[in-house]
């Protein structure tokens, strides 16, 4: 690519101040150059904060501006739908954040608007393009830890007060949050898609899941064990299990600078854990080099993810958990 694309943001969240926009400033394929908020007066002010070219009192605008290539979808869960079409109708290419819709249905609808207008469209789980994970799906290709026979996946975090993920209308709830890096994680890491999905949840009285079990069952006989959670100690881990070892990430969907890859090459109790180490990467910068490349050849890039899978995954595995309430 000769010249780094230029991307419009849709909103001023915290997820842009602690992740979009440093990715950007770090990604040579990407450019920060617009961003709009329906608030008055705050992308002027993040504009100048994060050094974008313009700003915008209105997303409208920002879709109608020529020069924006791309734009990031960093708000609620439910206006994914509504501005992602709107993006791929301006003939914008599309990072949007997860979960990608509050529906299968919306999903489709969004994926068929890009495909009609010729725009990409990308769901943003940093996680799979960080040198980390790649590295660790190079060793289970390579059969280091054996046949894959387990993938378990905690993520979880303390919410309290009013925060949007606590109410069902905005796509709020521990599954559609935190409980879809790992779902993206099995899917991911095995190479597959589910036979079957079983999952059960504590429910809050305003009807989002604060707590969620799901199990996947995967071809080949491999097995995913999920659990998230808005009301538990932090945790983000994951454990690819083998018919000849394992190996473990902490931290695994937030890496940090001294990040490693735990793997064990034995079925011993006491066996030698190797401590591998990568390349300390911003996972925002390595998300957004990615899809600027996907953006240059003119399709999906790979480990990028359409979305499309894990919401079918998602949407079956909250209709199980209902039902089972």
């Amino acid at each position: 690519m000769t010249t780094p694309v230029k991307f419009g943001v849709l909103g001023c969240g915290r997820i842009v101040e602690r992740g979009l926009a440093p990715g950007l400033a770090d990604s040579p394929l990407a450019e920060l150059y617009a961003i709009a908020s329906q608030r008055p007066g705050v992308a002027a002010e993040w504009g100048a904060k994060h050094g974008a070219a313009k700003a915008y009192d209105s997303y409208d605008a920002l879709l109608g501006d020529p020069d924006v290539q791309a734009v990031y979808i960093p708000c609620t869960g439910e206006l994914h739908h509504q501005w992602t079409i709107a993006a791929a109708r301006a003939g914008k290419h599309v990072l949007c954040e997860k979960p990608l819709a509050r529906s299968v249905a919306q999903a489709e609808e969004m994926v068929a608007a890009c495909n009609k207008a010729g725009v990409l469209l990308q769901e943003a789980f940093m996680w799979r393009h960080h040198p980390r994970a790649q590295r660790a799906k190079e060793l289970l290709d390579e059969g280091a830890i054996g046949k894959l026979r387990f993938v378990v996946a905690s993520f979880s975090f303390n919410i309290e007060g009013d925060d949007w993920r606590l109410h069902p209308e905005k796509g709020g709830g521990a599954m559609w949050d935190v409980g879809c890096y790992g779902v993206n994680c099995a899917r991911f890491f095995s190479g597959a898609e589910p036979l079957s999905v079983h999952a059960r949840a504590h429910w809050a009285d305003s009807g989002v899941d604060m707590s969620m079990q799901i199990a996947l069952a995967f071809p080949g006989d491999a097995f995913a064990n999920i659990d998230c959670s808005f009301e538990a100690p932090f945790r983000c881990r994951a454990e690819l299990v083998g018919t000849e070892g394992r190996i473990i990430l902490e931290d695994a969907f937030l890496p940090q600078d001294d990040s490693v890859v735990l793997l064990q090459r034995s079925m011993d109790r006491d066996a030698v854990i190797e401590v591998e180490r990568t390349e300390p990467m911003n996972q925002y910068a390595c998300q957004v080099s990615s899809f600027c490349e996907s953006i240059a050849a003119g399709a999906l890039q790979s480990p990028a993810e359409n979305g499309l899978a894990n919401m079918r995954v998602l949407e079956q595995a909250f209709a199980t958990a209902a039902s089972n309430r």
